[in-house]
């Protein structure tokens, strides 16, 4: 990292303050996100086993058709916290719009895809007989929530920029009693079956996004923003957002190779993948808070033209990253023989876990890092750099796990290529922050 002055610890406290007051409430609506999913599958587990099945294997479309477009919420949040820090909130929200039309622009084009191909896509997904009408059901009907759900995405990045994650909290806990209430209501009570549950989660979805929605245009309206499509600001937010396309469709593929070559080494080791993979996402949910606030607070501090605070406050953050590192992978070694249990009882499939989970823990203060460099460079909008690193670690990973069936070592050497790629993400990131070429200030980069 490029070298900053000397911190006093009354500035030390203030970044503290800033990171905690951004990157709890975003843990906790990260956290919230997923629970639609477990929610859905435990209120549709109850009528069946093909239902359940086809459950699963349109939320996997769902999710990875929504995934892909996170950057409306890493682009927006970088783009507004500039503006913010710039102090030209009108500007900022106006940024926002042009984010949220963008959402609706690219949510009505997934629907136009998924809508005729969901059979294609289902039988793609290798679905049973017996489960694929389910999933076609429930992914046709959940695909017209996909607008609402790329808006909520969009408006999340605004309010972040804004330097509130507060507000995201309470709009993610409500969606989710939300769908809840409406799941049971709809599946149980007016006996819709899949299709209840899929009606549930739209309408949940609709109504984050008119929440959201009612949030940002009462902000423009206070502030004189535009609401309406800017054909030049939606391009702009596209061309920045692209980069970080890239980027996560090469995280997405990396992911997608390592269950690949779990699934070539067996029952029980792709079974125990699927613990540790789990474990895994869940652990990056509290890493991925401080990134969060890491876009948000760099974002604001490069807008105000204070590239010496955001050195500070990026050391500072890489700190905590390494801190919290530490205590995520101390946690993972103590709580692996309870947390091994609740998943299985096969004593191969625990066998096979037990010392990826050790390869996970050892890996976390690296993690850690990584995860907080890449909201920095992200709050910086250094999206094509990100992008091109993430290339360079799809290019090292592939082969390193490929031959992971040949030379052996299973679950834990297939782990010991994943610790790999996180170390040659993080020294990718660590080389940019410190040529400091990161560092552009003003109200755009």
């Amino acid at each position: 990292m490029t070298q900053a002055p000397a911190v006093p610890k009354t500035a030390r406290r203030k970044h503290d303050r800033e990171i905690i007051a951004l990157a709890v409430p975003a843990f906790g609506a990260l956290v919230a996100e997923p629970l639609f999913v477990l929610a859905d599958s435990a209120i549709v587990g109850h009528l069946g086993t093909a239902q359940l099945a086809g459950l699963g294997v349109a939320s996997a479309l769902l999710t990875t058709a929504v995934s892909i477009f996170v950057f409306l919420a890493y682009a927006t949040t970088a783009a507004v916290a500039r503006r913010v820090g710039a102090g030209d909130l009108q500007a900022a929200i106006r940024q926002g719009m042009d984010g949220i039309w963008l959402a609706l622009i690219l949510g009505a084009a997934v629907i136009a895809v998924v809508l005729p191909t969901a059979p294609a896509l289902v039988d793609l997904f290798g679905a049973s007989d017996t489960a694929a009408p389910y999933a076609v059901t429930y992914l046709r009907i959940s695909s017209l929530g996909i607008p609402a759900m790329l808006v909520v995405l969009a408006a999340t990045g605004v309010l972040r920029g804004l330097q509130d994650t507060k507000t995201p909290l309470y709009v993610a806990i409500g969606g989710f009693v939300a769908n809840g209430v409406l799941n049971v209501g709809l599946v149980y009570g007016a006996d819709l079956g899949i299709a209840g549950s899929a009606w549930g989660t739209v309408i949940a979805q609709f109504g984050m996004a008119a929440v959201y929605l009612f949030v940002v245009v009462r902000g423009a309206r206070r502030h004189g923003a535009s609401l309406r499509p800017d054909a030049a600001g939606i391009r702009a937010c596209a061309q920045a957002g692209a980069p970080l396309l890239v980027r996560t469709l090469s995280l997405r593929a990396i992911l997608m190779i390592a269950t690949a070559v779990a699934a070539r080494l067996g029952d029980s080791d792709v079974a125990a993948h699927q613990i540790v993979l789990s474990l895994w996402s869940l652990l990056a949910f509290a890493l991925d808070a401080i990134a969060i606030a890491g876009q948000a607070i760099i974002g604001r501090y490069l807008g105000a033209g204070d590239p010496d605070g955001a050195r500070a406050v990026c050391r500072r953050m890489v700190q905590w990253g390494i801190a919290s590192g530490v205590v995520l992978g101390l946690l993972v070694v103590l709580a692996r023989p309870v947390f091994i249990p609740l998943f299985t009882s096969d004593g191969s499939v625990q066998d096979a876990a037990l010392p990826a989970l050790v390869v996970i823990a050892l890996a976390q203060p690296v993690c850690g890092i990584v995860f907080v460099l890449d909201g920095v460079l992200m709050g910086a909008g250094d999206g094509p750099y990100l992008a091109w690193a993430m290339i360079v670690t799809l290019a090292v990973f592939t082969p390193v796990a490929l031959l992971v069936p040949t030379f052996g070592g299973g679950l834990t050497a297939l782990w010991g290529a994943m610790t790999l790629m996180m170390a040659v993400r993080m020294l990718t990131l660590w080389l940019r922050s410190r040529s400091g070429r990161w560092i552009v200030t003003g109200a755009t980069r």
